[in-house]
C-alpha cells in the first residue's frame, strides 16, 4: 500500500510539471457560433490537444508498442487525451472485454488524459445490403465501447464507393440511410457519431455538407480531417468545413490541387479561433519515420503556433 501511495505521488509531482500553458484554451478570443450552438451569443475558442493513434500504426499493428505504452508516452508529451481507433484494441473487430476496456480508461485517466474519440472503418457504400447492415451492427457495438470509455465521439467512414452500376446518388442514400440509423443508436448511448471525410466518396467540402445537412441530429457532426482535402486550395476548404467541426484531425500536410505541402499550423489555428471551435484536436503524424521522434517535433510545431496566435489577442 505504502508503496503505490508513494507512485502516486510521484505521478503527480511529475504531472505537476507538465507545461500548464500548452494545454489551457484560447480563452479570451472572440469566434463566430458554431452551428450546433443553441444561442446566437458570440463563442469563445476553447482548444485541447489529442494524439490520435493512428500515428502509432505501425508500431502497434506489429506489436512492436502495446496501447497501454502509447498512452503513457502522450501522457509524458502532455497531452490533454488520446483518441485510440478500435483496431489497436486487443481482439477488433471483436468487442473487448469490459475489463480490458475498463483498464484502458482507467490507465488514461491515472495519466491525467481523457479518451476524446475512437473510430472503426465502415463501408455504407457497397452495393451488398448485408455488408452496409454488418457494419451497422459493427458501429453499434463499437457506439457501447465508446460509452464504456467515456469517449464522446466515434468516428464512421462513408466507404470507397467503388460498387460498379450504381450512381452517386445511390452511394449518398446508402451512407445517410447508415448513418442516421446509427446516430439515433448513438444518441441512446450518449455517444455523438463524426463523419471523417477520407478522400473517398467525400472528396470536397460540397460533399461533406451535402450529408451533413441531410442529416438532422445534432449527435452527428463532421470530424475534419484536413489532409483528406485535396482539390484547390485546402485552408479554404478546411474554412467552410470548421463550424461543422465536432472533432478534428491535425496532420503534418495538406493537399493543395493534389500536391502535397507542409500545413500551415498558424493558418490552422486561425480558422479553429474564427469558427470558435471548442474541444479536442487530435495530432497524427503519418509516413516513414520513428512516431516518438516525428510525434514530439509536431507537437511543438502545434505549441508554438498556439502561443503565437494566444499572444496576438
Amino acid at each position: 500500500m505504502k508503496n503505490s501511495i508513494t507512485n502516486r505521488r510521484d505521478f503527480l509531482k511529475g504531472a505537476l510539471s507538465f507545461p500548464l500553458f500548452f494545454t489551457t484554451g484560447l480563452s479570451g478570443i472572440v469566434a463566430k457560433p458554431q452551428v450546433f450552438s443553441n444561442t446566437d451569443a458570440k463563442r469563445k475558442a476553447k482548444i485541447k490537444l489529442s494524439c490520435n493513434l493512428y500515428s502509432f500504426n505501425a508500431p502497434l499493428r506489429s506489436g512492436e508498442l502495446s496501447l497501454e505504452e502509447v498512452i503513457d508516452f502522450c501522457a509524458e508529451l502532455g497531452f490533454d487525451a488520446v483518441d485510440p481507433t478500435g483496431y489497436y484494441f486487443t481482439g477488433y473487430p471483436k468487442v473487448p472485454e469490459d475489463a480490458y476496456l475498463y483498464a484502458i480508461k482507467k490507465r488514461a485517466f491515472l495519466q491525467g488524459m481523457a479518451i476524446s474519440g475512437t473510430g472503426v472503418r465502415n463501408d455504407f457504400t457497397t452495393a451488398d445490403a448485408s455488408q452496409r447492415k454488418a457494419d451497422l451492427t459493427h458501429i453499434k457495438e463499437w457506439v457501447e465501447v465508446a460509452a464504456k470509455l467515456d469517449a464522446p465521439v466515434l468516428r464512421i467512414f462513408t466507404g470507397r464507393a467503388q460498387s460498379e452500376g450504381y450512381t452517386s446518388d445511390d452511394h449518398y442514400r446508402w451512407v445517410i440511410e447508415g448513418i442516421e440509423e446509427c446516430t439515433a443508436y448513438g444518441e441512446k448511448h450518449g455517444v455523438m457519431i463524426v463523419l471523417q471525410n477520407h478522400n473517398e466518396l467525400c472528396k470536397t467540402t460540397e460533399d461533406v455538407l451535402r450529408i451533413r445537412k441531410a442529416i438532422d441530429s445534432d449527435w452527428f457532426g463532421i470530424n475534419v480531417d484536413i489532409g483528406s482535402l485535396r482539390q484547390g486550395d485546402p485552408y479554404e476548404e478546411i474554412a467552410q468545413l470548421a463550424p461543422y467541426a465536432y472533432t478534428w484531425q491535425i496532420k503534418e500536410n495538406v493537399y493543395r490541387n493534389g500536391k502535397e505541402e507542409k500545413t500551415d499550423i498558424r493558418k490552422i489555428m486561425q480558422i479553429l479561433i474564427d469558427s470558435g471551435y471548442r474541444g479536442y484536436i487530435p495530432l497524427e503524424t503519418l509516413g516513414a519515420g520513428d512516431p516518438k521522434e516525428k510525434l514530439p517535433r509536431f507537437l511543438g510545431e502545434v505549441r508554438t503556433a498556439m502561443m503565437e496566435m494566444k499572444n496576438k489577442k
